[in-house]
């Protein structure tokens, strides 16, 4: 177990994890895996955008490891007031590829489902999987391919997270260009002093939400990856997770795009069957997202 106390860290790659994951492929011996995963665990007020960006952005650490998923763990009878008063909270939910909702034992059947929407509104895409003493199987926790593009098998903007007990999938996918790209160095808001949650027991309105989008006509490749490279430019630090897949006009193959603020990496994947329903759709979560104007661009690059 390696400890990493460096306190509040502002950029987009933790210099921390880069050492530690680095310190850890040196232990490896040629075809000899030393270990069969690296679980990073960040504290309840973590930023998860940093650490999963790492993985993307420094050659070593992308060379050697995968990033597999991220998993929330959330606690059923807290959650909400947290939700209220921390923004890494919502983050955190936002940010997941699973949620598990744990500790169900000690909330009523309405208490859990109260909680379940509120998760649902702040990450659609997410499956939430319901435990007692986050006893889950591992297999919903690790091997997920959260980020792997080839596994983008479907994003369905009127997917809506299934009721506990008929779980649901959505994997990821690749778009045509392969560039990860950072705007610059962004800045987190540390003064917890305003939060926009109402007084206690008020309905709450999250200022995260997940925004799906749809298209039933091809899209101008060109145009779209135009579009999604400003979009990125400019609203990234406020986009916490997109994933899509695009229907190009004159490409037989299906473009997958996914981003992690700014970060965005994508591929034309395998070919749309003959049965298959060739149509765009994509999902952004964020931060105060502005649904009609990412909507006007979206349709804005039809062919």
């Amino acid at each position: 177990v390696f400890e990493m106390n460096n306190g509040c860290v502002c950029c987009t790659v933790r210099g921390d994890l880069i050492r530690v994951v680095s310190g850890l492929m040196k232990r490896q011996r040629p075809g000899k895996p030393a270990f069969d995963a690296i679980i990073v665990e960040t504290t309840g007020l973590a930023d998860p955008g940093p650490v999963a960006q790492t993985f993307f952005v420094d050659e070593d650490v992308k060379a050697k490891t995968t990033l597999d998923s991220v998993t929330a763990l959330v606690d059923a009878k807290h959650v909400m007031a947290r939700l209220d008063d921390s923004k890494e909270a919502r983050e955190q939910v936002a940010f997941a590829d699973r949620i598990i909702l744990n500790k169900t034992d000690l909330a009523t059947p309405d208490e859990l489902d109260a909680v379940e929407a509120r998760l649902r509104g702040l990450n659609p895409l997410a499956p939430i999987v319901r435990a007692e003493r986050s006893n889950v199987p591992l297999d919903q926790v690790l091997g997920q391919h959260g980020f792997d593009l080839d596994r983008i098998l479907e994003v369905r903007p009127d997917w809506v997270n299934p009721p506990h007990g008929a779980e649901g999938h959505v994997h990821d996918e690749h778009c045509g260009h392969d560039h990860d790209h950072d705007h610059g160095h962004h800045h987190h808001d540390h003064d917890h002093g305003h939060h926009d949650h109402g007084p206690r027991g008020h309905a709450h309105q999250d200022d995260i939400k997940g925004v799906s989008l749809s298209l039933d006509r091809p899209l101008d490749g060109g145009k779209f990856t135009a579009w999604l490279d400003r979009l990125l430019a400019e609203k990234g630090q406020d986009i916490l997770r997109a994933k899509g897949i695009i229907d190009v006009a004159g490409e037989d193959r299906r473009l997958v795009f996914q981003a992690v603020h700014m970060i965005l990496e994508g591929d034309l994947q395998r070919p749309w069957g003959d049965k298959e329903r060739r149509w765009s759709r994509a999902v952004f979560i964020g931060r105060d997202l502005d649904e009609a104007a990412l909507k006007a661009g979206f349709e804005a690059c039809a062919a």
